[in-house]
């Protein structure tokens, strides 16, 4: 057991860097396409709209489809074929031109992401014992998002001196280390196509966790909708409805966009050593739920508070809070299904909890922008977001209640 566990983070660690090497050119896209999207062979903007969201369309059939798959193959052919599929797509980008290739080469890094996803949370669960998932949890997501971070930095800076095709094909040349790397660094344990059974060494509160698995399932698709969906979508426009186009920050004007761009920078820069720490801590003898709590009201009362029209040095450190919590709960809902997956059939369970998060990134945007059509638009989302929240929090604190209960 002592040498499992001292070999786990590896092989999480492992997953995690390949999964951020061929995150670096999706990433990019975002920063890029937007604006070099007649070089692209693109003939209007709203093809990158559509561009950068059939990707997660695409994963919401898929994903079902590659958790059967998952079961008949093992993690590393499974995540094998998701770094091909993901040099392809992101070399692609250096070749294609016009809307119909970008549409195809989007959706094939749909399918790959899904193999990514589940495979990597699949891989969390076998890997880690049960003291440690947590901070497996919290170091996967932190250093796979390193990708995203490195992608739209570097090709913010990179593709106007050289060009969207050859930042592309760097990304793709990069994407290739992937295969190697999870060659030699990632060794699942002995039997992991099967779902094996839980056998927990101490008492903590996953234990009753799979009675409650559609409210975890129901709290990773709220978590997204909010945090991937809500709050990444409309960072820009609710800065600019509160400040207008430009803000002055230390003496410096910035766009709304570079502001927003930073903020959500610095969380995928801190996500890394953060979410290993937050995974460690609710791996404890009390477990994740008083946490969860915690960080669900917390952030109910920030959440809602970013639509007030507060002075910017109380807004940003507001903000800024608010980045740490997305973290916090990110990192412990995705826990809390691991725990619960590990109980039964792990790829299934994850497959099933992919879905719902995908499901919340995709109808998040959707959601906001129908909401921001209507009169106090900005006030209804981020109010509703804060109730919502404080919601989830209601619900887990009765979960709690009635395991102490219980246990009393």
């Amino acid at each position: 057991m002592a040498t499992a566990a001292r070999k786990a983070p590896r092989d999480v660690v492992a997953v995690a860097l390949v999964t951020a090497l061929c995150l670096t050119g999706d990433s990019m896209l975002y920063i890029a396409l937007p604006i070099y999207w007649r070089e692209a062979g693109l003939d209007a903007l709203w093809q990158v709209g559509v561009l950068l969201a059939v990707n997660r369309l695409v994963r919401l059939p898929f994903n079902p489809l590659i958790g059967a798959l998952y079961a008949r193959i093992s993690l590393k052919t499974g995540l094998l074929v998701a770094v091909v599929l993901g040099v392809v797509t992101t070399a692609g980008y250096a070749l294609a031109s016009g809307f119909l290739a970008w549409l195809a080469l989007r959706a094939l890094w749909g399918v790959a992401w899904s193999f990514f996803r589940i495979g990597g949370l699949s891989a969390v669960v076998y890997c880690a014992a049960d003291d440690q998932r947590g901070r497996a949890m919290g170091l996967y997501n932190g250093l796979y998002r390193l990708g995203s971070l490195a992608g739209m930095l570097i090709g913010g800076l990179l593709v106007p001196v050289f060009g969207l095709p050859a930042l592309a094909l760097a990304f793709g040349a990069l994407a290739l280390l992937g295969i190697p790397l999870l060659l030699l660094g990632f060794h699942p344990p002995a039997g992991h196509e099967s779902a094996p059974k839980a056998t927990a060494s101490r008492p903590t509160a996953a234990a009753a966790i799979p009675r409650h698995w559609r409210r975890i399932v129901f709290n990773g698709f709220s978590i997204a909708l909010l945090v991937q969906g809500v709050l990444a979508a409309t960072l820009s426009a609710l800065i600019a409805h509160l400040y207008g186009p430009q803000v002055e920050l230390l003496g410096v004007l910035l766009g709304v966009t570079a502001l927003s761009g930073l903020l959500q920078a610095a969380r995928w820069s801190w996500e890394t050593w953060l979410g290993g720490r937050i995974g460690a801590l609710s791996d404890g003898p009390r477990g994740r739920l008083p946490l969860l709590v915690a960080a669900q009201a917390a952030m109910a009362l920030g959440f809602g508070s970013l639509a007030l029209s507060l002075p910017l040095a109380l807004w940003l450190p507001l903000c800024l809070l608010v980045m740490l919590l997305c973290t916090a709960l990110t990192t412990l809902g995705d826990a809390l299904a691991a725990d619960a997956a590990r109980q039964g059939d792990v790829v299934r369970s994850m497959t099933r909890y992919s879905i719902a998060q995908d499901l919340g990134a995709a109808l998040g945007p959707a959601l906001a922008f129908l909401l921001l059509t209507t009169p106090g638009g900005f006030a209804w989302l981020y109010g509703g977001g804060a109730l919502l929240l404080a919601g989830l929090a209601a619900l887990w604190w009765a979960t709690l209640r009635d395991q102490r209960q219980a246990s009393a």
